[in-house]
């Protein structure tokens, strides 16, 4: 089979990079609006970037009507963020916040999800995840137009909070115990729990 990307639909297109780019860790993002107001919400195009200086980059698409998201928004009115990582024990909540709600209405409050204040920036962020990034935006970069275009955003990283129960005897964090999902194609998932070691070489 061979895709021609150039004279494919954006929905086709989208769905078959979403089937075939995986898996691919989920930034769940908490903001807030200039009036206050929080937000939450996942996206599975999110990545780190370089650590010199510490950066990471999500992606929040245009919704169907080529509309920038709550996220965007909010972010370009308050260029700070949380993004939290989404364990197994939160995957429905973070699903939940996936839904369409008006503008200014809280998922933290929707669907019971608790929250914890951030100590260098104005967003919350989940008091249960594992591992959540404080960050303040670095650069937006806009690619396309329309529905489904990206707003790619790249934020510093300022600070982290990780859980203890997570870390394993070396201090690090364990893979098992951060038990982290994965978007799959569809509406498939995966977990961090299954791993195997190559040694890399010099």
């Amino acid at each position: 089979m061979l895709l021609d990307f150039s004279a494919l639909p954006v929905r086709d297109a989208y769905q078959w990079m979403t089937a075939t780019i995986m898996p691919r860790p989920i930034a769940w993002v908490s903001t807030v609006s200039a009036d206050g107001k929080v937000n939450l919400a996942p996206f599975s195009f999110f990545q780190g970037i370089t650590a010199n200086p510490p950066t990471l980059m999500f992606v929040p698409v245009n919704n169907r009507q080529g509309q920038k998201k709550d996220t965007v928004r909010n972010i370009e009115a308050v260029p700070e963020f949380v993004v939290n990582l989404v364990p197994h024990a939160l995957a429905e909540q973070m699903n939940a916040t996936a839904a369409l709600l008006p503008y200014g209405e809280s998922e933290f409050e929707k669907f019971g999800i608790a929250s914890a204040p951030s100590q260098q920036v104005k967003p919350p962020r989940v008091a249960a995840a594992p591992v959540a990034f404080e960050c303040r935006l670095d650069r937006i970069i806009h690619i396309g137009e329309g529905p489904l275009a990206a707003n790619v955003v790249f934020g510093r990283i300022l600070a982290a909070h990780i859980r203890d129960d997570v870390l394993g005897a070396d201090g690090r964090p364990d893979s098992r115990k951060l038990d982290l999902v994965g978007r799959l194609g569809s509406e498939d998932y995966t977990l961090t729990r299954d791993k195997f070691s190559l040694e890399r070489p010099d």
